[in-house]
């Protein structure tokens, strides 16, 4: 297997990229054109200390009203500060702040007093929405619906740019395959596949079908690139990969994204075999540029390029400034190096005019692509400030996608849903009524008041007539004085009790990588006493990645995965806790059954000693557990039940250049009219580098009355059988495939076909 090396040079030829980057260049060369008159008189006339500039962004600190999500920098910028450093040219824009009125007076001041009159940038982390929070993307990828996704980035789009955002750092499109990672809860799951769905939708949504529009704003796909396998799950850590891995699971949605006409990206904190990604020449330029012929800009990640020297890469602010640059990092963020470095260290000859000049073209095509020279001011828009916040369609948007992202792991004996009347209930929990909580992780303008707690939905959902009956029982991860006797007191005088346990927001997300991905001591106290108590249990869990459940919680009868939903949390909820709506969310990530299992996904390969029976001899296994998931991939219950009917394919040969049909019957075999997610999985049975033992390749929502049947196709290429190989290229190789019609990775008949040369 070819290991990844950074000097080497390989154009990437298979039949799918091809594909893809024919398709995409006709589109983003009318977006960004090779020369602009306009853009080349501008860089002509630009000093050495302008044109750094232009490649520096800084946080808002004049106008940032939200929660520190970043390293507090050494020196904070006073108001004057920022006016004077805008009328000097020393930034190319501002990012994670907002307020429309002061933002016009910066860019005010940048047309008018600059140099070179060139309009700022907005940006800001819109991960999951602005003022009205949206389920984190973990969350919305388990709903398997790429037009929720793209809805929820135009929701988040519309409250962005009614305040002034015209540049999202979103979407997140890292696989993840470790749940020990706390970025988990930005990504769209294991699945490289999916995350492509996902990366395109989000893409669009953000974007729109015009980028100069004032609602709509530049997406920036990130982390570029591997950083979902940094080693240990360990947050900033080396991803020590085989180039074809970086090639086959971790770059498709980057590319995916850029296709769907992304114009900007992010590089990663982490090295890739030893080299930072903000200073990988092959990875920012001889890939990205080279092979994909991306036109757009590559900005650092939060001082990524000064952590060039910590990394070891390199000795100096100088030197780390030459090397990031000059391997294709065009915006420094917030460490202030090119500003300090590159004048110098091109009037010394150690970088080249025209390297700063290639960086300089790119950012000033992309905000020619968003408009900003025709209207500085779009996006900034006093009227739209007050009118695009937290709209009733917004809100309304907001408790539909939290309701379909919500999973349903387990449901024994029907205890779901619940009766609105009749019972009592109570509901226990260290956040039913943390307000501050609920927005959820990389939430960095939320409006904490307008948030609906699970107890507040809830009480909204009951009949008055029922008691309800709350408890916190304990904190997150620290026992309450008299927490747990409160609970039982609530749990013996009530008929059900609904216990809502898991993370806190602020044990997920970057920097929260964890060793042990369980509930929390404190709150598994709870939950044994609690159950002790012996009423119904219903568990609520409130998480940003995959959880290894034990004890009470997991022999609960009835679980719902309600990860960190958002604004209308509660809401959400309680539509699907009492039966207004079914469950139809899918796993977009595997439940292990023991931390030690990570990292741990569905799409794996088979060892030489696969365990395929009981034998436990010598097979590949821990002692203490099963290879078996908790809950698979793509699981998922609701409120009927559906069966499957033998997987069948139109033919049992496939021309390498031809294509195939797959077909399966779903029946809903229960009494509700109920949405199931259909899914296609292949696997290559003999291949030169050997492949998962299942690989999604397409999904299909039913949505299907008691007793009705509907006839599921996919149809197949040579390019979803395609892989990368030892010589970097994709390609289909003849040989024999199976493929799956399934309700997730670990069910289905099989059916197989012959691919022929």
């Amino acid at each position: 297997m070819t290991a990844f090396n950074p000097t080497r040079r390989f154009l990437l030829k298979g039949a799918a990229s091809a594909a893809l980057a024919a398709a995409a260049a006709p589109a983003l060369a009318k977006i960004v054109p090779a020369e602009d008159p306009f853009i080349e008189n501008l860089i002509k006339g630009m000093s050495l200390e302008e044109k750094a500039g232009q490649l520096s962004i800084f946080g808002d600190s004049v106008r940032f009203d939200g929660p520190p999500i970043n390293p507090t920098p050494e020196q904070t910028s006073t108001r004057d500060k920022v006016f004077e450093d805008i009328a000097k040219g020393r930034m190319t824009g501002v990012y994670n702040g907002i307020g429309v009125a002061v933002g016009r007076e910066m860019q005010k001041t940048a047309i008018e007093q600059s140099p070179h009159k060139i309009p700022l940038i907005f940006a800001a982390d819109v991960i999951h929405g602005l003022k009205t929070m949206l389920p984190i993307p973990l969350a919305e990828a388990c709903s398997f619906d790429l037009d929720l996704a793209r809805r929820s980035a135009q929701a988040a789009t519309l409250e962005a740019t009614a305040k002034g955002i015209q540049w999202t750092f979103a979407p997140m499109v890292d696989v993840a395959r470790d749940q020990r990672w706390g970025r988990v809860a930005e990504s769209n799951g294991e699945d490289t596949w999916l995350d492509c769905q996902f990366a395109k939708a989000r893409v669009e949504g953000f974007q729109g079908s015009d980028l100069k529009d004032g609602r709509n704003m530049m997406a920036c796909p990130k982390h570029f690139a591997a950083y979902g396998a940094v080693q240990g799950g360990m947050e900033y850590n080396t991803a020590d990969i085989p180039e074809t891995t970086l090639r086959q699971v971790h770059l498709p949605p980057f590319k995916a994204a850029f296709d769907a006409g992304a114009l900007s990206t992010m590089s990663s904190f982490n090295d890739i075999a030893g080299v930072p990604s903000t200073g990988n020449h092959y990875l920012l330029t001889d890939i990205l540029r080279g092979e994909w012929g991306f036109k757009g800009l590559v900005v650092s990640d939060y001082t990524s390029d000064e952590e060039l020297i910590l990394h070891g890469f390199a000795a100096d602010g100088a030197d780390a400034t030459a090397k990031a640059i000059s391997a294709g990092c065009d915006i420094s963020m917030q460490s202030g190096f090119y500003n300090k470095y590159l004048p110098d260290l091109v009037r010394s000859g150690k970088v080249s005019m025209s390297v700063v000049d290639r960086a300089v073209r790119r950012v000033l095509h992309v905000k020619k692509a968003l408009g900003l020279f025709d209207n500085p001011y779009r996006s900034l828009d006093l009227a739209r400030e007050q009118s695009d916040i937290r709209t009733p369609e917004t809100v309304a948007w907001a408790r539909e996608a939290a309701r379909k992202s919500i999973v349903m792991l387990k449901n024994d004996g029907g205890l779901l849903p619940l009766p609105k009347s009749g019972k009592s209930i109570a509901l226990i929990g260290p956040c039913i009524d943390d307000k501050a909580d609920y927005p959820g992780p990389w939430s960095v303008f939320p409006d904490i008041e307008a948030c609906v707690t699970i107890s507040e939905g809830v009480k909204a959902a009951l009949d008055p007539s029922v008691q309800l009956t709350t408890a916190r029982g304990s904190d997150y991860e620290a026992p309450l004085d008299g927490g747990i006797d409160a609970a039982v007191a609530a749990a013996k005088a009530s008929d059900i009790v609904v216990l809502v346990v898991g993370e806190s927001s602020g044990m997920s997300g970057e920097a929260q990588s964890r060793v042990e991905i369980v509930v929390p001591a404190p709150q598994m106290q709870l939950a044994e006493a609690v159950a002790a108590v012996g009423k119904p249990m219903v568990v609520l869990l409130r998480h940003g990645r995959a959880l290894a459940l034990h004890g009470a919680v997991k022999d609960a009868p009835a679980i719902l995965a309600t990860w960190f939903l958002g604004s209308e949390t509660g809401h959400a909820v309680a539509d699907i806790v009492f039966g207004d709506y079914a469950p139809q969310g899918r796993l977009a990530v595997s439940f292990p059954q023991e931390s030690g299992q990570e990292p741990f996904y569905y799409n794996h390969r088979n060892t030489g000693r696969p365990q395929l029976t009981d034998d436990k001899a010598f097979k590949a296994r821990y002692r203490e557990v099963t290879n078996a998931p908790l809950y698979p991939f793509g699981h998922g219950l609701t409120y009927s039940t559906f069966s499957y009917s033998a997987t069948k394919v139109s033919s049992p040969e496939m021309a390498i250049n031809g294509k195939i049909t797959v077909t399966a019957t779903v029946t809903n075999t229960g009494a509700r009219a109920c949405h199931e997610v259909a899914q296609l999985y292949i696997h290559e049975r003999v291949a030169s580098i050997t492949q998962p033992v299942r690989s999604l390749r397409g999904i299909k929502h039913l949505d299907l009355a008691p007793g009705q049947s509907a006839q599921v196709s996919f149809e197949l290429s040579a390019a979803d059988l395609a892989y990368v190989h030892g010589d970097l290229k994709w390609r289909t190789d003849p040989g024999v495939f199976d493929v799956w019609i399934a309700p997730s990775a670990m069910a289905g008949e099989s059916a197989s076909f012959l691919v022929k040369a």
